[in-house]
C-alpha cells in the first residue's frame, strides 16, 4: 500500500522509537500532520542513561530528551503528553484517547514499548520498592541514594548490575539477588559472567546467586527487610526490581493485530494491517542475520526499525540493517556487545580479563555469531561487519592479540 500521500500520521509511544520516526519522517520530506502521544508527562526522552549518568548525577536532565520542545513545535510536530490511548479502531482508522477524543489516521505506527514485570511476592507494594524504567523513577530512587544505608536489587541483568556499580559508588551497601546460578545469565556466557561478578564483589557488592526473593516485610508501611526462601532477611531501606520487561501489546491485541511476544511485524515493521506499524520493544521481527524472528530490547532496535517505518511510509528505499548492538556502562568498565550469541558452539577469548580490557567472541559452525567487548572498542566495531557477513573466521586468529582486529576484518572482507 503507498502511505507516502498520507496526510494524517498518528505515533503512539514516546519512547525512541516514537522519537525516531517523528525525526525520520520529516527526514524523509512528510509534510502533514504528526501527532506523538505519549502517556509520560515528559518529551521522549534516553532511557539507557537512567540508570547510569544520569542517576549518579553526572548527566543533566536536559541531556537526557532527543529534541528540545522547540523542535517539535518548529517542525509542526503536535505532542499529546500524559495521554494514554484507550483503543485503536481499524475500520474507522482512529485511536480513541482515554480522557475521550479520537485521532484519526492514514498511517499509525504503535512504538508502545515495555514495562517492568512486577514482583510476585508479598510486600512488592511497600513504600520504598521501586522498578527502574522511567525519569519518574529516578526521580523518586535518586534522593535516597544516601550513603550507609542498605539496597538490595532483585535481578542480576544489565539494569540491575548498572544500579549496583552507581548505588555502591555512591556509598551504599548493596546486595543484589539473583535466581540464576550466575549474573547475566540471560544475555551472555559464563565468562563474561564471571568477569562481572568478580568486579563487582570487589567493589563490595554482595552478589547473591541462586537466591529466591520469597517476601519484603516492612515497618511503618515501608520496606524493611527482603526474606529469601531460606528464611534469611536481609537488611532493606530500598528495594529495586529488575527481573526483565514485558512488552506493550494490549492495545495491538485488542485491535486484533497478531501478536506473540511482541507485536508480529515484517522486515518494514509493518504489521499485518498495511496502515498500521510497530517498532521497538513492543514489535517482533524478523532477524535478518539469524534468520529467525525475535524481539529485540535495545536503542539500536528501536532506531532502526523508527527508521523502518518512516521509509515504508514515505516509499523510500529500506534503510541498510545493521546487526544487533548494545552496551552497558559498570565502574570504569564499558561493555558493547554485538550481534546475538543464542546458540553459539564455542567461545573464543582475545585478551586477558584481569586487564580489564578483553573481548568473547561466540561462534557456531565458525561463523562469528556476536561479540562481548569489554573496553575494547576495535573488537566491537570490526566484529559488527564480520557478523553481517558471515564471516568464518579461525579460532586462533581471533585470539592472538598480535594481529589488530583491522587486520583480521580485511581478510574477512
Amino acid at each position: 500500500m503507498d502511505l507516502s500521500q498520507s496526510r494524517k500520521i498518528v505515533i503512539i509511544g514516546g519512547g525512541q522509537a516514537g522519537a525516531q520516526a517523528v525525526q525520520s519522517l520529516r527526514l524523509f520530506g512528510y509534510e502533514g500532520d504528526i501527532t506523538l502521544v505519549g502517556d509520560e508527562a515528559a518529551l521522549p526522552y534516553q532511557r539507557p542513561p537512567l540508570s547510569k549518568a544520569y542517576m549518579k548525577g553526572e548527566m543533566a536532565e536536559d541531556r537526557l530528551y532527543f529534541k528540545p520542545g522547540s523542535w517539535y513545535e518548529d517542525n509542526n510536530v503536535e505532542t499529546l503528553l500524559s495521554q494514554k490511548v484507550e483503543a485503536i479502531d481499524r475500520s474507522a482508522r482512529e485511536v480513541r484517547l482515554e480522557h475521550g477524543g479520537h485521532l484519526s489516521y492514514d498511517a499509525l505506527i504503535i512504538a508502545t514499548g515495555s514495562r517492568p514485570r512486577a514482583l510476585p511476592v508479598e510486600g512488592a507494594a511497600l513504600d520504598n520498592v521501586y522498578d527502574l524504567r522511567g525519569l519518574s523513577d529516578v526521580e523518586h530512587i535518586r534522593p535516597k541514594m544516601i550513603e550507609g544505608r542498605n539496597l538490595v536489587i532483585i535481578g542480576a541483568g544489565y539494569i540491575g548490575l548498572e544500579a549496583a556499580a552507581v548505588a555502591s559508588q555512591l556509598g551504599l551497601k548493596v546486595t543484589v539477588l539473583e535466581m540464576a546460578d550466575r549474573v547475566l545469565a540471560r544475555v551472555t556466557s559464563p565468562v563474561i559472567s564471571e568477569f562481572y561478578e568478580t568486579q563487582h564483589k570487589a567493589h563490595g557488592v554482595d552478589i547473591r546467586t541462586g537466591a529466591r526473593l520469597a517476601s519484603l516485610k516492612g515497618r511503618d508501611g515501608a520496606v524493611s527487610h527482603a526474606v529469601l526462601a531460606t528464611g534469611e532477611e536481609i537488611e532493606a531501606d530500598m528495594v529495586l526490581a529488575g527481573i526483565g520487561i514485558l512488552p506493550n501489546t494490549e492495545l495491538a491485541e485488542a485491535a486484533g493485530l497478531p501478536c506473540a511476544n511482541g507485536i508480529l511485524v515484517d522486515e518494514d515493521a509493518r504489521t499485518s494491517d498495511p496502515r498500521i506499524f510497530a517498532a521497538g520493544d513492543c514489535a517482533s521481527r524478523p532477524l535478518v542475520h539469524y534468520g529467525r524472528r525475535g524481539r529485540l530490547e535495545s536503542v539500536h532496535n528501536a532506531i532502526e526499525q523508527g527508521k523502518l517505518a518512516a521509509a515504508a511510509i514515505m516509499g523510500k528505499p529500506r534503510p541498510t540493517l545493521d546487526c544487533p548492538w548494545f552496551w552497558s556502562d559498570q565502574y570504569d568498565l564499558k561493555l558493547q556487545i554485538a550481534g546475538l550469541s543464542t546458540d553459539y558452539d564455542e567461545i573464543v577469548v582475545r585478551g586477558s580479563p584481569e586487564d580489564k580490557k578483553f573481548a568473547a567472541f561466540y561462534l557456531r559452525a565458525g561463523r562469528l555469531i556476536a561479540v562481548d567487548a569489554v573496553n575494547s572498542p576495535p573488537e566491537f566495531l570490526a566484529s559488527k561487519k564480520l557478523i553481517i557477513t558471515g564471516a568464518v573466521i579461525a579460532r586462533e586468529r581471533l585470539s592472538d592479540t598480535s594481529v589488530s582486529m583491522k587486520e583480521i576484518a580485511a581478510e574477512a572482507a
